[in-house]
């Protein structure tokens, strides 16, 4: 028996959703993994040394606690070239509401009478059942009410503290900064993951620069696991989700 084009879709389908299945199954009793940060771009900005122009150094300049160096006590701590580390203060309290509301309404009323009309309307009168007139010839009455309102409320809250990796220096002294964080519970991965620029003046003293200064700035939280995976709807209602009109 030939096996028909349908039928070969229908295999496909319960072959991809059989090993589709088997794969969470194997996920439900295994621990999250973690990236390695080894991998990551912080990484090899980290372990790729600095190439610094040398100049001029006066040998008791190396012994002093007065020099310009970074391991200096008097010296500026905050990052300004590639490999170096800060943090970055998320703390976004956004709010946002909208109202509107539109009202409508329209009333019209026609009334067309013939009392005199070198008395036609009398004599028709008389021949005309009883209550009908020509004085009252016609009557029309419209009316139409609209009324509308929306109302929009949201809002937005997070607080969160991450370290961030300097991995490259633009021509103009902007520094491209990139940070990211797991933290795992049980069997749930938390991800924190911040990119960005940043201008070296807006770095404190603490070595710390607000969210609201990185431009281009990309922050994701999220994570995965199991009660990621059961706050997921499953595949058949996202497809039906998806086919179904209503």
């Amino acid at each position: 028996m030939k096996t028909t084009a349908r039928h070969r879709a229908a295999l496909t389908c319960c072959a991809l959703l059989t090993a589709t299945a088997c794969g969470r199954v194997s996920e439900a009793t295994r621990v999250p993994a973690m990236s390695e940060p080894h991998a990551t771009r912080e990484f090899q900005a980290m372990a790729e040394p600095v190439v610094e122009v040398p100049g001029r150094v006066r040998p008791d300049s190396v012994a002093s606690l007065w020099t310009g160096e970074q391991m200096s006590l008097v010296s500026d701590r905050r990052a300004r070239q590639r490999g170096d580390i800060l943090t970055v203060v998320i703390e976004i309290d956004d709010k946002a509401e909208i109202q509107n509301s539109s009202g409508r309404s329209r009333s019209a009323s026609d009334s067309v009478g013939i009392p005199q009309m070198i008395g036609i309307p009398q004599r028709a009168d008389e021949v005309m059942p009883k209550g009908a007139s020509f004085a009252d010839l016609a009557s029309a009455k419209g009316a139409s009410t609209y009324k509308g309102s929306g109302n929009i409320s949201r809002r937005d809250k997070v607080t969160l503290r991450v370290a961030a990796t300097v991995i490259d220096k633009l021509p103009n002294g902007v520094l491209h900064i990139e940070g990211s964080q797991q933290v795992r519970v049980n069997y749930e991965v938390r991800d924190l993951t911040i990119s960005g620029f940043v201008r070296p003046a807006d770095i404190s003293r603490e070595n710390e620069v607000s969210y609201d200064r990185v431009a281009g700035a990309r922050i994701s939280y999220g994570g995965h696991g199991q009660i990621s995976d059961v706050q997921q709807p499953r595949y058949g209602q996202q497809l039906a989700d998806i086919v179904l009109p209503y």
